[in-house]
């Protein structure tokens, strides 16, 4: 069951984004079509997929204006598989609402699908394995709430959300601090029971030295196949065994397959390519839309 996104947040990210794109009036629109104008149109998938933040893409129309009455009828939830031509949505009311809404609401929903999109795909090449795919903190600035819930949309898990959320000893923490074992110790110490503690390691000295520490995880950075193996033969299952780095469709079945427990890709996020989606305008004579 995918969670509900608080209102206030989506509310929040949806205004600035219309904000950013309308600082007085839409002057094509505005000088056009007046109130009264009235208009159906249609989300259409132009490619097969994964959907994600529909409900957030419709709220851009009922916050462009509150009074117009705009009808938004979800085909198609949230999660679902796309295929090209299905109709994600109608959309009936305000023509000056429709085509002003129209930009921001697709930038959210192709920028979200298409992270699900990738995301069901890294699901779907470990399929079986046990392994679990999951997002990074690599999000762009001010949506990571949006980009985390796209992830869970194509079956994937979420990271920590920040970095209070969790410790995470990286390589540069080792290397100010002095040491992975006095770092694990002290966060032992001074962090409350509720926090984890993951530790970053580049070699398996290091592997070994954080599972002796006490690391509730271990993230692999850039390892090989050969030295995930080696890692996952050392550790006997004492400690969750992350993967990360240099991970990419084409590998990632056969990082899965070295016996690790979590892989983790900044590229769910930071690079994804945007799902295909049109707002298509409905005629009286189109029936398929």
């Amino acid at each position: 069951m995918l969670p509900k996104l608080p209102g206030f947040y989506v509310d929040s990210i949806t205004k600035t984004a219309l904000a950013e794109d309308i600082s007085y009036i839409d002057v094509s629109t505005d000088l056009l079509f007046d109130c009264e104008h009235k208009s159906k149109a249609s989300l259409i998938a132009k490619e097969d997929g994964v959907l994600s933040g529909v409900d957030v893409a419709m709220r851009v129309f009922a916050l462009l204006d509150s009074d117009s009455q705009v009808v938004c009828d979800v085909l198609i939830k949230d999660g679902s598989p796309l295929q090209k031509g299905d109709v994600i949505a109608k959309i009936e009311g305000s023509t000056a609402v429709i085509l002003k809404g129209e930009r921001t609401a697709l930038n959210i929903l192709q920028h979200m699908s298409g992270i699900a999109s990738y995301t069901s795909r890294c699901v779907e090449a470990v399929s079986g394995t046990g392994v679990r795919i999951t997002d990074t903190r690599k999000t762009l600035p001010g949506l990571r709430g949006l980009q985390k819930y796209a992830v869970l949309c194509g079956g994937g898990s979420n990271h920590r959300f920040n970095l209070s959320q969790a410790a995470m000893v990286k390589d540069n923490h080792i290397d100010a601090y002095g040491s992975i074992s006095k770092a694990v110790k002290a966060l032992r110490e001074l962090a409350g029971h509720m926090v984890m503690v993951e530790v970053e390691v580049r070699d398996l000295q290091q592997l070994g030295e954080a599972v002796k520490a006490g690391a509730d995880v271990v993230m692999l950075d850039n390892m090989s196949h050969d030295m995930m193996k080696n890692a996952v033969e050392i550790t006997a299952g004492r400690t969750k065994l992350e993967a990360s780095g240099n991970i990419t469709l084409e590998n990632i079945r056969k990082t899965a397959e070295t016996g690790i427990d979590i892989i983790s890709l900044g590229a769910l996020t930071h690079s994804v390519k945007a799902l295909d989606i049109s707002l298509v305008w409905r005629e009286k004579n189109n029936k398929n839309y």
